[in-house]
Formats: structure tokens, sequence, C-alpha cells
């Protein structure tokens, strides 16, 4: 149900498909990720105690996103470290995907929504290395 997209031991992404449904509260993230990711199902009454985040120094090396599908169908392709493609996968309406590390790019197959949550500041250009290539090529081939 939860696909977690790994090379060389090395996690790129973890994908939620929407249909994922378990009570409880389920983290998919290992605790040294710098993005933690979860699903909360709770009961009805359910209490939340009140609470604030207490300010605690954190180092972040790498951006890594969560993209949430609000609508619509979405091509991930994925890159190792040295720009090669890996695989691609399709996300639908209601899948959650985390990217953590590695490349990645995208292709929307219909029209699209999605919300993205990601570390900040936004470094600008200095914040991504873009590279060129033809992944359509290659999954036609495929």
């Amino acid at each position: 149900m939860i696909s977690k997209i790994e090379y060389n031991d090395q996690l790129l992404a973890i994908i939620i498909p929407s249909n994922f449904n378990e009570p409880g509260i389920h983290f998919f993230t290992p605790g040294e990720l710098s993005q933690q990711l979860a699903y909360m199902h709770h009961p009805k009454g359910k209490l939340i105690e009140p609470h604030v985040h207490n300010p605690v120094p954190r180092e972040v090396h790498y951006t890594q996103e969560v993209l949430f599908i609000k609508k619509g169908k979405l091509r991930v392709d994925f890159f190792d470290n040295d720009q090669n493609y890996l695989e691609s996968r399709i996300l639908e309406t209601g899948d959650v995907i985390l990217l953590a590390t590695g490349g990645h790019g995208f292709e929307v197959l219909e029209e699209l929504e999605m919300i993205e949550v990601k570390q900040g500041p936004y470094a600008g250009d200095h914040d991504k290395t873009r590279f060129k290539t033809s992944v359509s090529e290659i999954i036609v081939k495929a």
C-alpha cells in the first residue's frame, strides 16, 4: 500500500496512496529525515492537547518536498544523484508523495491541482540544479 522508492539503500521517495486508511498515527519517515510525514486517523471526540513547538536548532542540508495531489494525474520521474533516470510513478487525485533525496522531474498527465510543502526559506537558483533529460523517450522505448 505504501510505496518506498529506494536506490542503493537511499530513500528517494515515499508515496501514500489516496486509499490509505488505518486508525491511529503512522509515521512513514525515519526520525533523522528533516521532513517528517505522518498519517493520522482519529475517532470523533479524540482530544489532542493544545501545545506550542519549542525552538530546537536543526541543520537542514537538502530540501525535501511533500506534494498533495488535489486533482488530476502526475507522472513523477526519479533520478539518482548523478542525474541518471531510474523509474517513474503515476500519482492521482488524493495521493501524497514525500521527495526525500535524488533527482525528480514531472509531467502533468491530466489537469493538475497540487499543494507543495517544503523547508524554507527558498534559496532561488541556489536551491536546485536543473538538468535536461528525455525521459519521455525512455518511457516510450520501455
